[in-house]
């Protein structure tokens, strides 16, 4: 059964070992996904797998066969950019870039999540159906993704935006 990535269907590789990001970059030549630390710890490779966020690094591709992979190049529509990205734009929400697409994948999966209710450790009320986004709960989500260069103000204002029903587009609530 093949995997689909950024809607298109490709086979999963013959060597169990090959991770998603390896198959991402290495053999289907998307650079979006980073290899950051390549540990699970900084957040670069993230991907959304079936909607949820997951790290590419500490995935096999094996994994995954048959089910559906969002990488950044597969969020923009034709000529127009997925609402978080104008947003990471408008907000100088990057720097260096490199830690960009991740960031952005994981903020729209942290979104789903709060959307169906699952909190986070700050989470004031965790019988909440819905979590409201507030910037201390934004920073709480993303602390898995790391930004070196200090545009994590720009991410925050960026995701919240975006999210938090400022702009149109999107809302957590």
């Amino acid at each position: 059964m093949p995997i689909s990535i950024n809607g298109k269907a490709y086979d999963v590789p013959a060597d169990a070992r090959v991770s998603l990001l390896d198959l991402l970059r290495d053999r289907l030549g998307l650079p979006g996904t980073k290899k950051g630390c390549n540990q699970g710890a900084c957040g670069a490779c993230t991907v959304l797998v079936d909607g949820s966020r997951i790290l590419s690094c500490l995935a096999l591709a094996v994994q995954y066969e048959g089910r559906t992979v969002t990488t950044v190049e597969g969020l923009a529509t034709g000529d127009g950019l997925h609402p978080l990205q104008e947003a990471f734009v408008e907000r100088d929400g990057f720097q260096c870039g490199y830690c960009t697409p991740g960031q952005i994948l994981s903020a729209i999966g942290m979104a789903a999540e709060a959307v169906r209710g699952l909190p986070s450790a700050v989470t004031a009320d965790v019988a909440r159906r819905a979590i409201e986004l507030t910037r201390e709960e934004i920073a709480e989500r993303m602390s898995g993704n790391l930004c070196r260069c200090g545009a994590h103000n720009g991410i925050v204002d960026a995701i919240a935006d975006t999210f938090a029903g400022d702009r149109k587009g999107g809302s957590a609530r």
